[in-house]
C-alpha cells in the first residue's frame, strides 16, 4: 500500500489550512488582477492527493493550475462582458475558480463553481476570497443530473478525456435544450466535439505546460449548436 493511501483523509478546513501554508498567493501573470494560491516546487501538492472521496482514485491537482481552456474564457469575458453581466452563471469544472472569479468581477448576477474534487472546492473558497467576489460552490456531479437553473454554463478545458468528453457533451447538450447558453473554452484538445461546436473567437493564451517564453497556445470560445 502507497504512502498515499496510508496517509489521513483530510478535512477540508485541513485542505484550506495546507493550501495557505504551502502554496504562493500569486497574480496569475496573464491577468494580474486576479490572484490564485499557486504551487511551487516545495509546496508539496502531492501530499494532497488522498483528499478525495473515499469510493474514488486520487485525483492529480488539476485545480492548482491555469489550463488553457480557463484562460481563453477569462480573455473573452475580459473583451466581452455582457456576457455574464447580470447573469446567473455555471462555471462548470472550476478547478481553480478563475473563470468564476473573471465572471463575478465582470458583474455575474451569481456565480456556481462546480467541482468534483474537494481538494479543489477548498482552493476556489480561498480563491474568490483572496479576489473580493463571492461565488457559491458544489462538489456535486453535475454533468449526471438535469440543467441547472442558470442562464449561462461556462466550460473550461473539459474535454481532454473520452470518457469526460462523453459525459460531458449530452449534458451540456440538455441545458442547450432547456434554454441555458452554453459557452466552451478550449485549446483544440483532442476530444473537443468540433462539430457540434460554433466558434465565436480565437485568442492565444497560456496553458499548463507552456515554456515562460512560449507565444501561447491556439485556443478558442465556442457555443454548442442549438
Amino acid at each position: 500500500m502507497s504512502e498515499i493511501e496510508n496517509a489521513p483523509r483530510r478535512t477540508a478546513s485541513d485542505v484550506a489550512a495546507f493550501i495557505r501554508e504551502n502554496l504562493a498567493l500569486l497574480p496569475v501573470p496573464a491577468f494580474p488582477d486576479i490572484v490564485l494560491y499557486t504551487p511551487h516546487p516545495a509546496s508539496g501538492l502531492r501530499r494532497l492527493e488522498s483528499a478525495v472521496d473515499e469510493d474514488a482514485d486520487p485525483c492529480p491537482p488539476y485545480w492548482a493550475y491555469v489550463w488553457g481552456g480557463g484562460a481563453v474564457l477569462v480573455r473573452h469575458i475580459r473583451a466581452n462582458p455582457g456576457l455574464v453581466r447580470e447573469r446567473r452563471v455555471v462555471d462548470l469544472g472550476s478547478g481553480s475558480g478563475i473563470v468564476g472569479i473573471a465572471a463575478a468581477k465582470a458583474g455575474a448576477a451569481s456565480v456556481l463553481a462546480a467541482e468534483v474534487d474537494r481538494n479543489g472546492l477548498a482552493a476556489i473558497a480561498l480563491n474568490a476570497a483572496a479576489n473580493g467576489v463571492e461565488l457559491a460552490s458544489t462538489g456535486d456531479d453535475l454533468i449526471a443530473g438535469d440543467p441547472p437553473d442558470a442562464d449561462l454554463v461556462l466550460v473550461g478545458d473539459l474535454f481532454y478525456a473520452p470518457d469526460l468528453a462523453g459525459r460531458v457533451l449530452p449534458f451540456l447538450a440538455r441545458c442547450v435544450a432547456a434554454g441555458v447558453e452554453v459557452v466552451v473554452g478550449d485549446p483544440f484538445r483532442a476530444h473537443l466535439p468540433l462539430g457540434a461546436l460554433h466558434p465565436i473567437a480565437e485568442y492565444s493564451v497560456a496553458d499548463f505546460g507552456d515554456s515562460p517564453h512560449a507565444a501561447g497556445t491556439r485556443s478558442a470560445v465556442f457555443q454548442l449548436h442549438t
